[in-house]
């Protein structure tokens, strides 16, 4: 018995000394640390969720349908299938044109929004791929002209809020005859009434989706054109394979992971897109959910999961290709500069005036849009462009300085003196503040300790941890920490917001920390701890320095995208306490102008930063592709 206790301690003693060991190492213990925060952070509002599903809800249709069978226990305690059992088996009986008609719970609540989602998300990959990568190669591969200018305002609609060229849609094509309402500017122009299928619906969604999501393509796909060795391409040419044949057999083949990069992220991002849907009339499982959350809660978090489906099977996807990347080697060839494909002397300044007026339309129109309605008494009427501009413009909208219930104020101030607008844009500061910080704090540190720790699992594991609430639609994010939020109690505060934003926003900080910190060499840091340099003292005094450019992005791009964000933060706050929620009550008072105000000092205070940003540190969205020659 002795013998075999002692033999117990040694290896208790053993497996401690070596956990010590290990610890010791700051990387070592700040991955762990942050493995178990990001663990909790992120698997546990997920596991709310899918609980959700089998719970009863106070009011909601399901209660009351199972009190009437008297099958109501106690309310959120007792587990039950009836939430998966109702929408996936149940009918409902409605009238349509004097017949009633039954159908199915899934296939108005499930499989028509889930068929809507999965089709836009589909169209926008093809639509972002063919119009970014077509635009990538000309500017990095081409004689283009105005390449500057071009790749600069090619990126606005991603840099700009997501609903921004959804609201331009409409107050372009809308028309009284065809969607009710006023009529657009493209009918004030040329008296032409778009078809409804332009209008609102598949087509129109798929198509801002797609412009949205371009400026993804093209940074992917431009940075593989940029830096591609030119051996191969020369060596093709070499051996007199014909233009078009080397662009097929070998150009694409290179470019083919950003393209499935490109698809992964944009799949997902439009999966759990919600504002363009939303202002564009095409029901998806994002605005289902909405739609069933107050009346049939559970049934609406069985979609969220589903949602959240689709992001791990995107992960699963991303490690399977990233894992096994292919490596080609010339045959024949010399080291140099890729070709530039000659236009002619009439084709690059086609092809260069073709983007300036898609760009303009793109990027240009929408700020000059949201100005122009601001100005007009009735927003959207454009009425004024065949009977003149005498008479039809006003600047109520902004300087009224009193509560007016005339003139279809409703009681507000202009917005210079709203405070309420300006308390929403003094919250949204606050929270895109400590989301960065925070974001940006922890997705250096994981940046760094997985790149020293590149072969391990559990660093491995933790990258993927970081990495998955990007994967998630995200509405699935905001729900589960909705649920989450709800079931503390801080719900509908700075907190879950903040919260929320860090977990969704670091892995923009630990992505970007970690391509920088895997091309620094190690030797550098072995200096310092050779000559006994605290690891505080490193990170401040050598690696920060040396890699400042990646750090400072991963700190800015979550404030950048914080400032925009709607999808995510809905259904965590009452309207009000950020700028971004107060959208949707002035639409809903027809306060139209108040939101194109908004969305005016949005899209101008997104733009101001990131051309500060690039002016101070001389980083920019579309940096290094070559747009800047």
């Amino acid at each position: 018995m002795t013998t075999a206790t002692t033999r117990e301690a040694g290896g208790f003693r053993r497996t401690w000394n070596r956990f010590r060991t290990y610890i010791s190492k700051p990387q070592n213990a700040i991955l762990l640390a942050l493995g178990i925060i990001l663990t909790i952070t992120t698997i546990f509002p997920m596991y709310t969720i899918v609980r959700d599903t089998v719970r009863l809800h106070p009011g909601s249709i399901d209660t009351q349908e199972k009190a009437l069978n008297n099958q109501v226990d106690a309310l959120g305690t007792t587990l039950t299938t009836y939430n998966w059992t109702n929408l996936f088996t149940d009918t409902i009986t409605t009238r349509v044109e004097r017949e009633r008609v039954t159908r199915s719970v899934a296939s108005i609540y499930l499989w028509t929004p889930l068929l809507n989602s999965v089709l836009i998300s589909i169209f926008a990959c093809f639509g972002a791929i063919l119009y970014g990568g077509v635009f990538a190669y000309l500017v990095t591969r081409t004689n283009l002209k105005f390449k500057k200018y071009l790749s600069s305002i090619f990126i606005f609609p991603y840099i700009m809020p997501q609903w921004t060229l959804a609201v331009m849609w409409q107050n372009l094509f809308n028309s009284n005859a065809v969607t009710g309402g006023n009529d657009g500017l493209f009918v004030a122009l040329f008296n032409t009434y778009m078809p409804k299928w332009w209008c609102e619906g598949l087509f129109p969604v798929s198509v801002v989706l797609a412009i949205h999501y371009a400026p993804f393509a093209y940074i992917l796909i431009g940075g593989i054109f940029r830096n591609m060795d030119a051996n191969l391409e020369e060596a093709a040419t070499i051996l007199n394979t014909p233009r078009y044949k080397t662009f097929f057999r070998v150009t694409l083949p290179l470019v083919k992971p950003a393209i499935l990069s490109t698809v992964l992220l944009v799949f997902s991002s439009a999966m759990g897109s919600y504002p363009i849907p939303h202002y564009l009339g095409l029901t998806t499982l994002s605005t289902q959910y909405v739609g069933m959350s107050s009346n049939r809660a559970g049934q609406a978090s069985i979609l969220a999961v589903i949602m959240m489906l689709f992001g791990f099977l995107i992960l699963i996807v991303n490690q399977r290709t990233t894992s096994g990347r292919k490596n080609f080697t010339t045959v024949t060839g010399k080291s140099g500069q890729s070709s530039v494909v000659n236009l002619g002397s009439v084709g690059k300044y086609v092809c260069s005036i073709l983007f300036v007026l898609l760009t303009l339309f793109t990027g240009i129109l929408p700020i000059i849009l949201f100005a122009v309605e601001t100005f007009l008494p009735n927003p959207g009427d454009y009425s004024f462009l065949t009977h003149g501009i005498v008479g039809h413009t006003t600047t109520k909208w902004w300087v009224t300085s009193e509560n007016v219930t005339e003139n279809g104020m409703y009681g507000q101030k202009g917005i210079l003196y709203n405070a309420d607008i300006w308390n929403a844009f003094g919250g949204t500061f606050l929270v895109a503040i400590c989301c960065a910080l925070v974001a940006g704090t922890i997705g250096t540190l994981i940046g760094y300790c997985v790149s020293k720790n590149r072969r391990s699992k559990w660093a491995s594991y933790v990258n993927n941890m970081a990495f998955l609430p990007y994967l998630m639609p995200s509405l699935a994010v905001g729900v589960a920490f909705f649920i989450f939020g709800s079931g503390v109690g801080i719900y509908n505060t700075f907190l879950l917001l903040i919260l929320a934003g860090t977990v969704k926003y670091i892995p923009f900080a630990s992505r970007s920390a970690l391509n920088s910190m895997m091309q620094l060499s190690g030797e550098i840091e072995e200096a310092a701890i050779i000559q006994d340099i605290p690891w505080w003292k490193r990170m401040t005094r050598i690696i920060i320095p040396i890699q400042k450019t990646s750090i400072i992005s991963g700190f800015l791009l979550p404030f950048m995208t914080c400032l925009r964000e709607l999808t995510l933060f809905m259904l965590l706050c009452g309207q009000g306490k950020i700028i971004t929620t107060m959208l949707g009550y002035f639409d809903e008072m027809g306060l139209y102008a108040f939101s194109s105000g908004i969305n005016l000092i949005l899209i101008v205070l997104i733009l101001l930063f990131n051309t500060l940003v690039n002016k101070l540190t001389g980083a920019s969205i579309d940096s290094g592709i070559g747009g800047g020659d």
